[in-house]
């Protein structure tokens, strides 16, 4: 006899063996590596306000904003119904919702609002929790910092733009500045024919008569194309003019109408997919000049390199998201009679992860308060430049290949989208891309230790304070010296040279802070090829189950 679908009971609906949502933590207060790092590089003043972000990744709203975000992308309009030109792009209210979160939580600006020391550390350590939250909006918020310093290359261009910059609000209605409570900072500057050679820029500038430029030109990538204003290049014609100028290009004009800034598509890009990134075409677009004629690369290497400072935190914290939830599924999940994280293999995957993860924090961090205190010692400005692009590079070389191995720990429920992980996956490569890819970093270290060779003896400094603490290490750096000048020399080693001295680093700090089962495993696994060629390859006898629970989030 027929009996209808709706009376049927299906046993199997019954959901055992998976685990319970990663809600109700916090990332700060439940991360014991990181409180150690913060209060050690001189942020332990801000423990208050990370915690109270540190909340915000484990509750369920967020999640699910950040899951909305990412879901429901960036649509652009360059016509109203009428017909009229635009350019507007529209959000998801979640993408407004996280955006107000965060620069409420000032993970902006608290860099320069905080006037105390550790003021980097602090906003660093804020950058690291954010990127456990949504990446996408962590390229508006990491923007919006790196340009306080490029500003102030300008006394009248920060005097307009500065004090909306660091506003601790969120106004993204189409207004002038001055009728704005807070302003977004964006940056276009790479062309179709140039890329990283931003020297190829083809965009031209010519006087309005009144103070300001024209420029016209067409940019290939533009970020958060719903800013107020935007860093970029263009020539001014000068008969001598070897290099482009900065020049600030505002959406609303002084007398509210919205300037010629037209984007032409929006990037269907692999990750990041909650903000929007655009080409953009200038006719006759009107700028604002920053700084001298000729002296915008200038401009520009000083934005990017305090994005690459918030790229290397902001793979970390995506590194330690992936972390946390491997940890937590394999706590959770039962295979072959046991949980998987006390099957011997999973358990060694898990503590190799968390010790990738342990490194690259400390590294950013440690560079964070190098900052903090490069205004008034040479030596750290020395070693942050060179360990920027250091760290830059391999940090966010490892994270798409330690994402991967994190989704695998989830095994097939890694890959669905319902989840975050293949979320993760996506971003992941970004920061190695954005703001001076792999080679681009290299070639920026070897040019920094050949312009400034004092910045070698910097970075060393640095490394040696763990000097006979660890045989192995002393070995390390040892060899690292006896290559140094020949990698230098030999263009198709700068690899080599910037992966050598960022593991260096890193087993450095890890030896001179953090626990000997970290910094020991660390240096078997990473300085004496004790280690396999994936995650996971450990030597026989390795604490991996203390690794495993220093890396947990405690309830």
């Amino acid at each position: 006899m027929y009996t209808p679908y709706a009376e049927t009971q299906l046993d199997t609906h019954e959901v055992t063996n998976q685990p319970p949502p990663f809600q109700g933590i916090n990332a700060f207060a439940g991360d014991a590596p990181l409180r150690e790092c913060v209060e050690r590089e001189g942020g332990g003043w801000a423990a208050a306000r990370l915690a109270a972000l540190g909340e915000c990744v484990g509750d369920p709203h967020v999640q699910e904003l950040a899951r909305q975000a990412n879901r429901h992308t960036p649509e652009l309009r360059n016509f109203d119904r009428f017909g009229q030109r635009i350019d507007q792009v529209d959000y998801h209210p979640a993408w407004h919702e996280l955006m107000t979160l965060a620069y409420g939580h000032e993970v902006h600006s608290l860099a320069w609002t905080a006037g105390r020391g550790g003021a980097h550390v602090a906003r660093g350590a804020l950058s690291y929790l954010w990127n456990q939250i949504e990446n996408g909006v962590g390229c508006p918020t990491g923007m919006s910092f790196a340009a306080v310093p490029a500003l102030r290359l300008d006394p009248d261009c920060a005097a307009v733009w500065e004090g909306p910059a660091v506003a601790r609000e969120y106004d993204p209605r189409p207004l002038p500045v001055t009728q704005k409570t807070a302003a977004t900072v964006s940056m276009t500057l790479t062309e179709k024919q140039g890329g990283s050679d931003l020297r190829a820029n083809l965009t031209r500038a010519e006087p309005d008569g009144n103070g300001g430029y024209l420029l016209t030109g067409h940019k290939w990538f533009c970020s958060a194309p719903m800013s107020d204003v935007f860093f970029t290049l263009a020539y001014t014609g000068g008969a001598d003019e070897a290099s482009p100028t900065c020049f600030l290009v505002p959406r609303s004009l002084p007398d509210g109408s919205r300037n010629r800034f037209f984007i032409q598509r929006l990037k269907d890009k692999c990750g990041n997919r909650s903000n929007a990134s655009s080409e953009v075409e200038f006719d006759r677009t009107w700028a604002q000049k920053l700084g001298e004629d000729g002296a915008g690369i200038k401009a520009a290497i000083v934005m990017a390199h305090y994005t690459r400072m918030d790229f290397i935190l902001g793979s970390a914290g995506l590194m330690r998201l992936a972390l946390s939830h491997a940890i937590h599924h394999a706590a959770h999940r039962r295979a072959f009679q046991r949980t998987l994280i006390d099957q011997p293999l999973m358990a060694a995957v898990l503590a190799d992860l968390a010790l990738e993860s342990e490194a690259a924090l400390v590294a950013g961090l440690r560079i964070a308060r190098a900052i903090d205190e490069a205004e008034n010692d040479e030596s750290a400005q020395l070693f942050q430049r060179l360990a920027t692009s250091v760290t830059k590079y391999w940090v966010c070389k490892r994270a798409p290949s330690f994402v991967v191995e994190a989704l695998e720990c989830h095994g097939g429920n890694g890959f669905i989208e319902e989840g975050p992980l293949a979320r993760l996956y996506r971003e992941a490569p970004l920061n190695g891309i954005w703001e001076g890819s792999g080679n681009v970093m290299c070639l920026d270290v070897v040019r920094a230790l050949t312009r400034e060779p004092t910045s070698r003896d910097a970075f060393f400094d640095e490394v040696e304070l763990a000097a006979g603490a660890d045989q192995r290490l002393d070995a390390y750096v040892a060899a690292l010296k006896t290559d140094f000048d020949e990698m230098i020399a030999t263009p198709a080693r700068g690899r080599e040279l910037t992966e050598r001295m960022a593991i260096a680093l890193q087993a450095s700090l890890l030896r001179r802070c953090a626990p000997d089962i970290v910094a020991d495993t660390f240096a078997a696994t990473r300085l004496t090829g004790g280690s396999g060629r994936q995650f996971g390859v450990l030597p026989t006898g390795t604490p991996v189950s203390a690794l495993v629970d220093r890396a947990r989030i405690a309830d």
